[in-house]
């Protein structure tokens, strides 16, 4: 198990920070959105508001210096052979197959001229990033324990949270230590109930039989309100009011502070250019020979590659993630592959006419825009 993350900085670190804080408009939490002078000024979270919206806390300097990453081997340089005649048919075969309106005679007619492959270079950054926000939340008051002010609360960066493996995704709340105390109810006002919204408080609603006038049609009086023209208030009984939502009936609530860690992995790519003439986006849910992988708290960018394009991606993808990812997360980990993604470009005589497909990726897959065999077909 990996070992909680806690950093030496002081409770009051977080107090000044430009982008966190800012005013969040009371409609964007609803019309039951507590007042800000509900919540007491807590040191070190002094930006925080209800519901959140407060954005990211930027995370402490690093109390020692953090190791510096290790330059890896060139990776070798090596090339995927054409795939044969026999698999780049069966694929195909397995492509047309799985099309409703495709006949089936270009594949068992057709005569495969040339095969042509097209080794593509896929460039993957991984940064592995925890990231910390701070929101007011409540909760009906039963007597739960109140520790606001007994001691300072720990810095949102002081308190201990346990990562998940590296690279995967998860989420934790917690809740601030020191930071719970009890309030009134603000939206009922420490009654415990609020009026109706179906009778507007009054415990009753005009009759729907007669329409309010207590009587029928034949001049008799209405039976369903005995004459009375109302009829009790089906939502509330009749009481004219209904319990409050928000503390339960309880009257008063418990505030304190939750602190919102998130374990993410950012992750970007770059595809080598390449001429078989196959779109970049087809190769998105493929898989390539993995050639080279790189997995350390910060990479060093490739080096000495065969496609000196990839070399200048892993550079500036390397330098975008630094800049982007780590004023708002900690960075934890970083990985970085390359795959090599074989293409087969499949010439094929078929009626006297040249046609091409594709079979990309180890999954085999086929691309065949211009298939000469296609018919109309409707649902029945």
């Amino acid at each position: 198990m990996e070992r909680p993350i806690v950093s030496d900085y002081g409770a009051n670190y977080g107090t000044v920070n430009p982008g966190y804080g800012l005013p969040v408009p009371a409609s964007t939490h609803g019309p039951s959105a507590p007042p800000a002078n509900m919540f007491d000024t807590v040191p070190g979270y002094e930006g925080t508001v209800a519901g959140g919206g407060g954005g990211y806390l930027p995370p402490p300097m690093p109390s020692v210096p953090m190791p510096v990453p290790e330059q890896t081997p060139s990776p070798p340089s090596w090339n995927i052979p054409s795939i044969s005649e026999e698999r780049a048919r069966e694929a195909f075969a397995t492509y047309v197959s799985s099309k409703c309106c495709y006949s089936s005679a270009p594949v068992k007619e057709g005569v495969i001229t040339n095969l042509e492959s097209f080794n593509t270079y896929r460039y993957r950054l991984e940064t592995f990033t925890e990231s910390r926000s701070t929101e007011w939340s409540q909760e009906p008051y039963t007597g739960q324990p109140v520790d606001a002010g007994v001691q300072p609360a720990l810095g949102p960066w002081q308190i201990a949270a346990q990562p998940p493996a590296f690279f995967q995704e998860h989420k934790q709340t917690i809740r601030v230590p020191y930071t719970s105390s009890v309030k009134n109810c603000h939206l009922c006002l420490g009654m415990g109930r609020n009026p109706c919204t179906t009778c507007a408080g009054a415990g009753n609603k005009v009759c729907w039989v007669c329409n309010g006038s207590g009587y029928r049609q034949t001049d008799d009086r209405c039976s369903h309100c005995n004459g009375r023209g109302r009829e009790n208030c089906s939502s509330c009984s009749g009481s004219g009011s209904s319990q409050c939502d928000t503390c339960r009936g309880k009257r008063q609530l418990l505030v304190f502070i939750n602190l919102i860690v998130k374990w993410s992995t950012e992750k970007d790519d770059f595809v080598a250019q390449h001429l078989s003439g196959l779109q970049v986006e087809k190769l998105e849910n493929v898989s390539g020979k993995e050639l080279f992988k790189d997995a350390q708290y910060m990479v060093y960018p490739v080096m000495g590659f065969p496609d000196v394009s990839v070399a200048q991606a892993s550079e500036r993808l390397i330098r975008e993630h630094q800049g982007k990812y780590a004023q708002t997360s900690r960075i934890l980990q970083q990985r970085q592959t390359v795959e090599l993604i074989p293409i087969t470009k499949v010439s094929y005589m078929w009626k006297g006419k040249s046609h091409v497909y594709y079979v990309y990726g180890n999954e085999f897959k086929v691309n065949a825009d211009d298939y000469p065999a296609t018919c109309c077909c409707s649902v029945m």
